[in-house]
């Protein structure tokens, strides 16, 4: 019962200063923003993100796979854990990058008017062959303009940690474009905060950058076994982080 009411406490005061950090560093950056080329002052940015996690009480690590290419302009297939998910794949990926977001996350105070202002993607849930041609436009000029684009392919946020199913429109973006891939693994994550609790648990965060995949020869049919073989890719690590029994795997 002591520990239950400590962690409540807890959660409340690193909530506490965590938005008070939150909103006056994105105002900040927003008008930074407005006079200096976003990659010009991305360590601003890289800083502010891993603050809000130190903040949030979490330790935080990456794990770099021997075939990742540091320099190379990638696809970044992650999944999706909580809110805190984007502090931390860009505190992760050390490249210059930028993240396709629901357009509903744009009409958020402060933060949303940063996303926009950085050249995030808004997306839409549904809208058809002209949305996704939209979007596909916009992630080919990213790419080609040697910013590298994360995508959390599940969509919706974990409800039990364990890594959903992968819609397949950011690989068959990765095929048109034939840009590689890189698979990201966020474990730990899920005992830090889970969807629908407010809750910030003492937790470490690792996140492992797999090796670079080639899309570049692929035909479409090998898409859905390269869509199969990402999410095994992802979901490994972040298994294991569970601790599931055999049976409870999928």
């Amino acid at each position: 019962m002591l520990r239950g009411i400590y962690l409540v406490i807890r959660s409340a005061f690193l909530w506490f200063i965590s938005i008070i950090h939150f909103f006056t560093v994105c105002t900040f950056l927003v008008l930074l923003g407005m006079f200096v080329d976003t990659r010009r002052n991305d360590w601003p940015q890289r800083l502010f993100f891993r603050n809000i996690l130190r903040l949030a009480g979490v330790k935080f690590e990456v794990k770099y796979a021997p075939g990742f290419d540091r320099k190379r302009t990638s696809m970044f297939i992650s999944n999706h854990v909580n809110l805190f998910d984007a502090f931390v794949v860009y505190s992760a990926i050390p490249q210059f990058v930028r993240g396709l977001e629901l357009d509903s996350h744009f009409k958020i105070p402060a933060y949303g008017w940063m996303m926009k202002r950085f050249g995030n993607i808004p997306v839409s849930r549904g809208g058809g062959p002209a949305q996704f041609k939209k979007t596909l436009e916009r992630v080919r000029a990213h790419l080609q303009d040697g910013i590298s684009v994360i995508i959390f392919a599940e969509g919706t946020r974990t409800v039990n940690g364990q890594v959903g199913p992968f819609q397949k429109g950011g690989f068959v973006m990765a095929h048109h474009i034939g840009i590689p891939i890189v698979p990201m693994s966020i474990c730990g994550s899920f005992q830090f905060n889970r969807k629908g609790s407010w809750m910030l648990r003492p937790s470490k965060i690792t996140v492992h950058l797999h090796d670079t995949i080639e899309t570049k020869n692929l035909s479409k049919r090998e898409v859905e076994a390269l869509v199969r073989r990402v999410h095994q890719i992802i979901s490994k690590p972040v298994e294991a982080s569970l601790d599931l029994p055999q049976g409870q795997k999928d």
